[in-house]
């Protein structure tokens, strides 16, 4: 215990250091996790969180790039979270080495971090929340996370921060396509980018126009901007559209609101996941589950009522 307490004292001081490790032990979830997040929590709640997501190869790693550069060089203190495919073997990140991020100046105050998404589906890494708010609590002024890419099942983003970046590119597809992919329900800037290329112009149509359908529902209206990060074209139009979205929500209380459904939705999840892990405990302890199976097995039972017999005694008890 005194050694975590270190780690916290430290990381609050902004020791980049123990702010690795302190993020290790969350991510191995070390049975000090609770006890950490517990007092790192106090300290947090003070940066602003900016998401970029989109689908894969659409430049997202180069955008970040680009973004935390003119970040820095405006003096902020910047944190990044990249959420990578993870190896079927080691379980491990995949692009975790992200050598171009890693060419920073000296003099920057950016701290980076690869997380592996593991089997979680929602473009976030299972310890995401957790890492940010050690970020947080450590003095990061802004914190960006990038998700992993995986197309239609990204919506957690929108649940973890602030400003949504969608990035798309002129290969992204046409209007159907674009709408099921779901990711424009959740944009809070739209990112063309590779511009450069053929159909970059249509595809940014499409998305003014299916904007213009929704015209009268839409209290903030995401603007569409053609970039070409790896040219490093459009980068300050984001840098100033992602500012004028941070200004719209501090207007009228729209960032507290927008945190507070956040924290809601987190709550929820998180008292799911704790009555699932103590119900099933109390059912490994209880039930002979090998027995059940042995049941299912000679069609005595079928498994939907075998599930619910056995939720129904535990419950009772």
């Amino acid at each position: 215990m005194a050694d975590i307490d270190k780690l916290i004292r430290e990381t609050l001081k902004g020791d980049k250091l123990a702010v690795s490790r302190l993020i290790s032990v969350v991510e191995r979830g070390h049975a000090q996790t609770p006890y950490i997040l517990e007092k790192i929590y106090p300290h947090s709640g003070n940066a602003y969180y900016i998401g970029v997501t989109g689908p894969p190869g659409s430049g997202k790693s180069t955008t970040v790039d680009r973004l935390v550069k003119m970040l820095c060089s405006n003096n902020y203190s910047v944190g990044v979270i990249a959420v990578d495919p993870c190896s079927p073997f080691s379980g491990g990140a995949l692009l975790g080495d992200r050598i171009r991020m890693n060419k920073r100046k000296s003099e920057w105050d950016v701290f980076f971090r690869s997380m592996s998404a593991g089997k979680i589906m929602g473009g976030l890494a299972r310890t995401t929340k957790e890492s940010s708010r050690i970020l947080d609590a450590s003095g990061k002024q802004i914190i960006v996370i990038e998700t992993v890419g995986v197309g239609q099942s990204e919506l957690d983003i929108a649940q973890a921060t602030d400003t949504v970046v969608v990035i798309l590119t002129p290969e992204s597809g046409d209007n159907v396509q674009l709408m099921k992919a779901g990711l424009l329900e959740i944009a809070d800037i739209f990112v063309v980018n590779k511009a450069d290329r053929p159909g970059a112009e249509n595809i940014s149509m499409s998305i003014e126009a299916m904007l213009d359908r929704q015209r009268g529902k839409l209290e903030w209206r995401p603007p569409v901007l053609l970039t070409s990060a790896s040219l490093g074209k459009g980068i300050e139009e984001l840098y100033a559209e992602i500012w004028r979205h941070a200004d719209y929500l501090r207007q009228d209380d729209k960032l507290k609101e927008r945190r507070k459904s956040q924290l809601k939705g987190e709550l929820k999840q998180r008292i799911e996941s704790e009555i699932v892990n103590t119900l099933w405990q109390k059912i490994r302890d209880d039930a002979d589950i090998d027995e059940l199976v042995n049941d299912i097995w000679e069609q005595k039972i079928d498994p939907q009522s075998a599930a619910g017999k056995v939720v129904r005694r535990c419950l009772k008890d």
